[in-house]
């Protein structure tokens, strides 16, 4: 995966390279057209490209020698030449000083649009701080790692969620998957972490918690029942960690990966609505099953179970990680989000969060050693 990075960010480094000699470049070229064709013949379109080409991608100092460059060229040919007192030749003139000066006002858009869109993704980190804050690496002597991989470039922030806290009935924990797409889709995050949080510390059962939310999301002010709805499972680890009980509220299962790297698909007694459906009460029924020292949970949203390669297959987590081992939760997330990118080609088109919690072992090893990647 580094390797990968790496050779990606040498490859922008070397498409800004060319970007920045290429107004050069198209002057220079411009000039020998002029010198090598007839008077008929004019190089004037090369000359203004140069300091456009070079507004939105460089400095305005830059812009401006450029700028400067091609208005000297120009008026050196036709001097060169003796055309500068005729129409044609003024005209041309006239034409790469316009473009020039046009050039540094997109400069100037495009530097003003450069900071907002900077600001903007400062406000978007601190707003992904905020409302998905990295959970501590250990809660109630569990091990805990998070991740959130969003599908667009740049993007902080979308309508997965997790979180997870330890309260006085263990360790819980919720992943869940917002219906739809901006800001509505954040502010629904919010409301769902909001009420997670304070229900999980009051409730004394995982049905409870989810019925807190399904109230909170009925509150919510303007929400469409019908048409935005939260996929959610709730998780809970008692203290001393040897059972899991887990709420499914129209979720992809969470996985247990054993420390012998056995798979357990942990599958819902029932299948439930999503959370915010507003079709009336819902009587949740909890699973429990053994939570084995050494072993792993994992929890994931659609866009792990749904990610596709080039020919439309989907991501199988059953497939690609059973039968394998990790040293730690944030071993196993590492090793998901590179193996999901390889079956992309980077290519995601929706957002994943994951959410692990490893219960140690007594005499767990500091590393394992996994096994490869399945084909």
């Amino acid at each position: 995966m580094r390797q990968r990075e790496r050779g990606k960010g040498e490859r922008q480094n070397g498409g800004r390279r060319f970007v920045a000699v290429l107004p050069w470049l198209l002057i220079i070229g411009g000039a020998f057209y002029d010198l090598g064709t007839p008077d008929t013949f004019t190089a004037a379109p090369l000359y203004t490209a140069a300091p456009l080409i070079a507004a939105p991608f460089s400095s305005m100092l830059y812009t401006l020698a450029t700028g400067v460059a091609a208005c000297a060229a120009t008026t050196g040919l036709h001097l060169y030449s003796d055309r500068l007192q005729r129409i044609p030749a003024v005209t041309e003139l006239l034409t790469v000083f316009t473009v020039s000066v046009l050039a540094l006002f997109i400069n100037q858009i495009v530097r003003r649009s450069g900071e907002r869109l900077a600001s903007a993704r400062v406000v978007a980190e601190a707003a992904q701080r905020a409302v998905l804050p990295r959970p501590d690496e250990r809660i109630d002597g569990l091990q805990v790692a998070a991740r959130y991989e969003a599908a667009e470039q740049d993007a902080f922030i979308g309508g997965d969620l997790y979180a997870v806290q330890g309260t006085p009935y263990g360790v819980r924990l919720i992943v869940g998957d917002v219906r739809g797409k901006g800001l509505g889709a954040v502010g629904t995050v919010a409301v769902v972490l909001g009420a997670f949080r304070e229900a999980a510390e009051q409730e004394d059962s995982l049905a409870g918690v989810a019925d807190r939310l399904e109230r909170a999301l009925a509150r919510e002010a303007g929400f469409d029942a019908f048409e935005g709805f939260t996929t959610a499972v709730l998780a809970e680890i008692p203290r001393g960690g040897g059972q899991i009980r887990l709420v499914n509220r129209g979720h992809p299962p969470p996985l247990l990966l054993a420390a012998d790297g056995t798979l357990l698909v942990l599958d819902p007694p029932e299948r439930a609505l999503p959370l915010g459906m507003g079709l009336g009460t819902w009587t949740d029924r909890m699973s429990e099953t053994p939570f084995p020292p050494g072993g792993t949970l994992l929890l994931y949203t659609d866009g792990l179970s749904e990610a596709r390669d080039s020919h439309g297959v989907m991501y199988d987590p059953r497939r690609r990680l059973g039968g394998r081992v990790f040293s730690g939760p944030e071993e196993l997330l590492d090793v998901v989000v590179a193996d999901v990118r390889r079956h992309t080609g980077g290519a995601a088109t929706d957002d994943m969060a994951l959410l692990a919690v490893t219960r140690q072992e007594v005499r767990q090893p500091p590393r394992r050693r996994t096994m490869s990647v399945v084909p």
